[in-house]
């Protein structure tokens, strides 16, 4: 049974400074920065409690209320960057989970975590605040190559969770769209537009997704 392992949440802050001649220490603001907390915290259609995002132009919303990332990823990662300590939330999610990786999740999933309801809307889209985060240049573009992005929920139903809860499957409407598969198509088969086009199809995708896909899905 998939299980909710940790939950992090961590607001915008401000790092770093203007005059830093190395790209890397300069100013940015970040919502990035999750820390682990303990017994039960409010998920409402937004956000977690204490959770928010800086850019809300390209995160945060209804479709991305909550970022999920899979615990299983996290023994080659730690190997992979030679950062043996890398924590939970160490990629910028909310919810950890033990039993599922993008190759069991499908879009439109609808998950009971506690009395809340949690639906699959997207893959993670890695920017480069990843990147900046561990100041690894290509990490973004590692994940988006091994496609171990992570997904986002929409909240269907507010309700309080916390770490340790099971994440019981409700609804499956669209079997074939796997996350992992989403992925593939997004970042790999870039020149197949009748799969672009399939899968801006599914009602239940977020619609930035879909408007991205359909712009690569028309004729030229």
């Amino acid at each position: 049974m998939p299980e909710l392992v940790s939950i992090q949440v961590g607001l915008p802050q401000t790092l770093g400074t203007d005059a830093a001649p190395n790209p890397m220490d300069q100013r940015w603001t970040t919502g990035f920065f999750k820390q682990p907390v303990e017994g039960e915290v409010w998920l409402s259609t937004t956000n977690l409690a204490g959770d928010g995002q800086a850019d809300l132009k390209n995160h945060g919303g209804i479709d991305k209320a909550v970022l999920a990332y899979s615990a299983e990823h996290y023994p080659d990662w730690r190997s992979h960057l030679n950062h043996p300590e890398l924590p939970y939330g160490g990629f910028g999610e909310n919810f950890t989970v033990v039993g599922q990786t993008e190759a069991d999740v499908c879009i439109g999933d609808i998950y009971a975590i506690g009395n809340a309801r949690v639906q699959v809307s997207q893959p993670r889209q890695p920017c480069w605040k990843l990147s900046r985060r561990w100041r690894i240049a290509d990490l973004a573009l590692q994940v988006k190559a091994n496609g171990r992005s992570g997904w986002y929920f929409r909240v269907l139903q507010e309700g309080a969770v916390q770490a340790g809860l099971a994440i019981t499957l409700c609804d499956r409407p669209y079997p074939q769209w796997t996350v992992a598969r989403a992925n593939h198509i997004m970042h790999h088969d870039l020149s197949d537009r009748a799969a672009a086009a399939e899968l801006a199809r599914c009602p239940l995708l977020s619609r930035n997704w879909q408007e991205k896909l359909l712009k690569r899905g028309a004729p030229s």
